[in-house]
């Protein structure tokens, strides 16, 4: 039997899995902390270093034992500048720093606005993206930008490492389509953007084929491409042309596989590309598991109390619609909203309505995105909910009503490092497609009444889009 291993160093610790390369079953596991700056604190930067020494913790006791193959997966964005000599220049900037917002927008600028940029990259840069991180360093750190002859992503460093720092430098195109400067709709990188930012051009990775491998470790280990984590989430759960994400955190993260590239002017959509060839196009709402807690919490309970409470309601929560824009919105654009309680009656005026309404209305803005990708051609027909709040028991039945499509919750697992390994064994095997890994066991699958749940749920929607339109005019369609 042949073992593949994935690493995922994501924003905080490392993980790492052994599997079967022929069937993906998880034979081993570990996992370590490393430090992760947050907010003021990201300022500081991150030594790199620190993921290395996290990843030998992680592998401690003979985790990586017998492994014939490694997939690295890492947290997307972020920048490693290295000199002309392979040496860094500063610590690391990560994707959650918060002091590019304003290079971001000044590259929007500088191009000619939004619609430029997506036909440049697919995408309008945010402050996340590398390429604001490289505006910004080349107002606020000139002497560090000038020095800067080469740019890393977490994972293509990561992987150099691993490698024993060889001349050539690789990344992945899931990876890539990150960073601001090479787009998924050509398959090449814009010098002329990099220049753009940081007032120079760069020495750039090698952009890898999905199953090519990076290379081999001085021990003889193949090394693959690696990804990014979002990427590597998609292919450990085995998603298909059809299949969508629905990732419940404090943002929305809603993104399906698709055989092109989306090129919105608009730039609701990001076209990102996945670790397989295809294209994983991304929408987001700023609004998702916090309305829930701040629902809870006004109700004096918590997450699970709230669930128990929305499922002593009924659909439509006796006319109760919250508009959940509590930090404004990005999906629909309403930058300057909050939210809004309405359909307020002497008989709706009760916590359970209330509970049933802060899911309904997280759950019909989630729904209002993948319009939005539907509306661009991408087809929709199945859903994975991840994330605590899309474990919950109400968010789990309302879902697949409002949504009108199956839903799936996996099991949770480590599903970033399993799509590394199995990348790793891919590269291993070769051949046109991935291994057909089954999905992880405990994935529970809800697939919607057409007579029963499928008119509840346009109910709802209906009652959600009155709401929204009668106080949001410029949203109606």
């Amino acid at each position: 039997m042949a073992i593949v291993a994935g690493i995922d160093s994501s924003t905080n610790r490392t993980k790492i899995v052994a599997c079967d390369a022929e069937t993906g079953a998880v034979l081993r596991s570990g996992k370590a902390p490393h430090p992760a700056p947050e907010g003021d604190d990201a300022r500081a930067g991150t030594d790199p270093q620190s993921w290395l020494h996290s990843l030998g913790e992680a592998a401690a006791g003979g985790l990586l034992e017998s492994v014939r193959a490694i997939g690295v997966c890492a947290q997307q964005h972020g920048m490693i500048g290295l000199d002309a000599g392979g040496v860094l220049v500063r610590p690391a900037i990560l994707w959650n720093d918060p002091r590019s917002a304003g290079a971001a927008a000044a590259l929007v600028d500088a191009l000619g606005g939004p619609a430029a940029w997506t036909q440049a990259i697919g995408a309008v840069p945010t402050a996340s993206y590398t390429i604001a991180k490289l505006r910004w360093l080349a107002e606020f750190e000139p002497a560090s930008a000038r020095r800067i002859a080469e740019v890393l992503l977490p994972h293509d460093w990561l992987v150099w490492q691993l490698l024993g720092h060889p001349q050539r430098r690789t990344t992945d195109r899931g990876d890539a389509s990150g960073t601001g400067y090479w787009s998924p709709v050509t398959g090449e990188y814009r010098q002329d953007l990099v220049k753009l930012a940081l007032g120079h051009e760069l020495r750039l990775p090698e952009v890898l084929a999905p199953a090519e491998p990076a290379g081999h470790t001085p021990e003889g280990l193949l090394i693959s491409a690696g990804t990014g984590d979002n990427m590597a989430a998609a292919l450990g759960l085995g998603l298909g042309p059809g299949d969508a994400v629905v990732s419940i955190g404090g943002n929305g993260t809603i993104f399906a596989v698709h055989d092109r590239a989306v090129v919105d002017a608009s730039g609701v959509i990001s076209s990102f590309a996945d670790a397989t060839g295809r294209h994983l196009p991304m929408a987001a709402t700023l609004n998702a598991a916090q309305v829930l807690r701040a629902t809870a919490g006004m109700l004096g309970t918590d997450l699970e109390g709230l669930s128990e409470l929305a499922l002593q309601s009924s659909p439509g929560s006796y006319g109760l619609v919250l508009l959940p824009y509590l930090d404004g919105e990005r999906t629909p654009s309403l930058p300057h909203a909050a939210g809004t309680l309405t359909g307020l009656r002497a008989e709706s005026m009760a916590p359970h309505h209330l509970a049933r309404a802060a899911v309904e209305g997280m759950l019909c803005n989630i729904a209002d995105a993948l319009d939005v990708l539907r509306a661009k051609g991408v087809e929709v027909r199945r859903v994975f909910l991840l994330g605590t709040a899309g474990r919950l028991p109400a968010v789990r039945q309302i879902a697949p009503q409002l949504f009108g499509i199956p839903v799936v919750v996996p099991a949770p697992g480590d599903h970033a490092a399993r799509g590394a390994a199995r990348q790793a064994a891919w590269a291993l095997a070769g051949g046109a497609e991935p291994p057909r890994w089954e999905l992880p066991e405990g994935a529970v699958t809800t697939v919607p009444d057409q007579e029963r749940d499928l008119p509840v749920g346009s109910a709802v929607r209906r009652q959600y889009a009155a709401a929204r339109e009668q106080i949001h005019p410029e949203t109606a369609s």
